[in-house]
């Protein structure tokens, strides 16, 4: 349906049959190719009236709707009224009494496209990830300038109702303030502010970024603007202070990684739903729970949404930031943890320390993780240890203890800034030991990939000989290939797969011009064929080798033929992606001269190695925020086994789950002892021996029209929005 419901009461052109070929090439489009319109007419029954005749006509009776709230309310009330209208149309002799009876009843299932993620039910809403990548490209622009010219900037984000895009990306930068609709400022805030701004000045913070929703109002529900924040600003303090609004930018460029896939696999889920609809099925939604797709009733995610709105309109804040759900409240409880440093007088003190590390190979959004965990430790009293160069340098005593101001705008910095080496303990035991003991440290938290995991076991085999490694320790994984088992996500892979896939974009974009041409891309990943089957999936992609899916030159064969077949449609590019190491023999040069041979005369071929630029680059939003909060809950982890394990005078924690690896797992962050993750682990190959993305792979075949079957046993069911218990909530990323 062109032009959405308007296309829908017009009818005529704007209902087509869409082939294969009509939807290729959209996947990196951003926007909509189909249009969107607001519709007056269908607030109407005339409306609605028409509306139904035409989809009659074409025998149309599943409707799939991508849009926000007001989209999908109507689509509901379109279902309710169906029956009547068709009654309707038969008295009209518009239709007869046969087709009453073919198309009695309507099936509709909604996907949430909206940037605001104001829906209540879903953690991320289509479009959302995007909108962050466009916010915190600006933000990071701008904080070079701010910081140059020691400038305060207002930055104003949209979000007339739902203060997420703000909260988020205040979280993703370290902004100094947030103005949000669902949790106003208190009473006295413009004094609270400005002493905050003259104090991060005070120490030597050359820059204050603060963010307000569009949608801001204090508690009195009077609107709080960006121009009023800025000449608030001005007045009292004098600081040269710019206002920037972002407006439509938010809505414009390419969809992210994320998004690709997230709208991907709720596309699958979409159809599935329809598919299994029957007439006593309430119309649903599907949606993201953590990692895990779920069906929800589209009424109550909509009464859920409007209870906010209104909860909001009586001033009852506490009560609509918790409508909101477990994702949106452990972002502001994360954002308030980490931006106000509390006085020295007022922080408890436990004479605890505690050591952070990066382990392994770089990944983006270590920084975030090391940031939040400094912060959050401080906050809990501890004295907190960086150490550089990972396990090697802990063994040469470069130790040293890290302050509040010291991490101060590491959120948005690629890399990792304390430094970081594959090196594992054992070989230094010793020394790591005398270190511990110098310096007392009483607990340790890794962050890092799968050395930064081999390295705590081998601690925690090392505790029967030594007692310094008695102490709880804990692992956040990060690492661009996602091979770390026991959690479904990893720091950096996030920023890795949107590097693949803006390349892949630019490659596809140079053989189209060129026409009958395939690109053979090598992705990194060691053994783990994460980042090549999730990035051939959002680069929409011919094929892709991994080592977890054998393929022999009879696959190969196969691949190439689909290829040629496809040359003589009118796409006429291909795309092919490997990991690595996916097979000794079947090396990236050799499928690259087989493609060549095999296809001459056909298509010409063109291999690109992307190397450690996979690596690099300035964190995505995503891993940001996934770095920041899942390092936030490491540390309290500690600073709880702490107590729990402080006995006459000293920390004893040898049992095994005092040595733990914390990982989101479907819609949970779970805290797993290291030593029972041994048996989910392929230590040859570096590989979790389960890995949940697998279940993803026909659906990257199917897309590129390989005929194979999907498995539908992990499709969501139909759940009810429910309040989440207070202990609940933790989950959420």
């Amino acid at each position: 349906l062109l032009q959405g419901y308007q296309g829908m009461v017009d009818g005529g052109d704007n209902i087509v049959e869409v082939s294969w070929e009509s939807v290729s090439s959209i996947l990196q489009v951003g926007g909509t190719v189909i249009g969107s319109a607001r519709c007056k007419p269908f607030r109407t029954r005339e409306g609605r009236l028409q509306a139904a005749f035409n989809l009659v006509q074409r025998g149309i009776t599943n409707l799939c709707v991508i849009g926000g709230d007001g989209s999908l309310t109507g689509a509901n009330l379109f279902r309710e009224e169906w029956s009547g209208l068709l009654e309707e149309l038969a008295q009209k002799g518009k239709i007869d009494a046969e087709a009453v009876k073919k198309y009695a009843y309507l099936n509709i299932v909604g996907m949430v496209g909206s940037i605001d993620n104001d829906f209540c039910g879903t953690d991320m809403t289509i479009g959302t990830d995007s909108a962050l990548h466009r916010i915190i490209e600006v933000v990071d622009a701008i904080m070079t300038t701010a910081q140059s010219h020691q400038r305060t900037f207002v930055l104003e984000v949209m979000g007339r109702h739902c203060g997420y895009l703000a909260l988020v990306s205040a979280l993703a930068c370290g902004a100094d303030w947030v103005f949000i609709p669902e949790y106003p400022p208190e009473e006295g805030w413009e004094d609270t502010m400005c002493v905050k701004l003259s104090e991060n000045r005070a120490r030597k913070k050359r820059l204050n970024i603060i963010i307000v929703a569009e949608g801001a109002i204090d508690c009195h529900n009077k609107p709080i603007t960006s121009e009023k924040v800025k000449d608030l600003v001005v007045q009292r303090l004098g600081f040269d202070t710019r206002v920037t609004i972002l407006g439509h930018v938010q809505r414009g460029g390419t969809p992210s990684a994320f998004d690709r896939i997230l709208a991907s696999r709720m596309g699958v889920e979409a159809v599935l739903a329809l598919l299994e609809g029957t007439p006593d099925t309430p119309a649903c939604v599907v949606s993201l729970s953590g990692n895990q797709a779920v069906r929800l009733p589209l009424m109550e995610c909509v009464q859920m949404t409007q209870e906010v709105q209104k909860a909001m309109d009586e001033g009852r804040f506490l009560e609509a930031v918790r409508l909101r759900g477990r994702s949106f409240e452990n972002n502001l409880n994360t954002y308030k943890l980490l931006s106000h440093k509390r006085p020295d007088a007022e922080l408890p003190k436990t004479n605890f320390n505690v050591a952070v590390l990066n382990v392994g190979a770089p990944a983006a959004g270590m920084n975030a993780a090391v940031r939040a965990a400094v912060r959050v430790g401080i906050t809990e009293g501890h004295k907190i240890f960086a150490v550089i160069d990972g396990f090697e340098g802990f063994a040469r005593g470069k130790i040293k203890e890290i302050s509040w101001g010291d991490v101060g705008g590491w959120t948005g910095q690629g890399g990792s800034i304390l430094g970081t080496k594959r090196t594992l303990p054992a070989k230094y035991l010793e020394k790591i030991a005398e270190q511990m003991r110098t310096n007392n440290i009483n607990a340790l938290m890794v962050i890092g990939g799968f050395e930064a995991y081999l390295g705590l076991l081998e601690l925690s085999a090392a505790r029967e000989k030594y007692d310094e490694f008695c102490v709880p320790m804990v692992m956040v994984p990060a690492t661009v290939s996602n091979n770390v088992p026991g959690s479904d996500f990893s720091i950096g892979a996030d920023t890795a797969l949107n590097t693949i896939t803006d390349t892949c974009d630019r490659i596809k974009q140079s053989a189209s011009g060129t026409k009958r041409r395939v690109f053979i891309i090598e992705t990194m990943g060691g053994y783990c064929g994460y980042l090549a089957n999730m990035g051939a999936l959002a680069a929409g992609a011919d094929a892709a080798y991994i080592f977890e899916e054998q393929f022999d030159i009879r696959e190969l064969q196969a691949n190439v033929e689909h290829l040629t077949e496809k040359m003589k449609t009118s796409i006429q590019r291909g795309l092919v992606l490997r990991n690595e190491n996916c097979n000794e023999n079947y090396t990236t040069d050799f499928i690259y001269q087989l493609y060549s041979e095999e296809g001459k005369g056909v298509f010409d071929c063109r291999k690109n190695v992307l190397g450690h630029m996979q690596q690099g680059g300035a964190p995505s939003p995503f891993d940001r925020n996934f770095g920041t909060k899942i390092s936030a809950k490491a540390m309290q982890w500690i600073s709880k086994k702490l107590k729990e394990t402080y006995r006459k005078g000293k920390v004893f924690a040898n049992t095994d789950d005092s040595v733990c690896l914390l990982g989101m797992r479907r819609r949970n962050l779970v805290f797993q002892p290291v030593t029972e993750l041994k048996s989910e682990t392929d230590f040859v190959h570096r590989i979790p021996k389960e890995q949940w993305w697998l279940k993803l792979r026909p659906l990257m075949k199917i897309l590129a029209k390989y005929k194979t079957s999907y498995d539908v046993s992990d499709s969501g069911q139909l759940e009810h929005v429910a309040m989440l218990p207070k202990e609940a909530e933790t989950g959420a990323i």
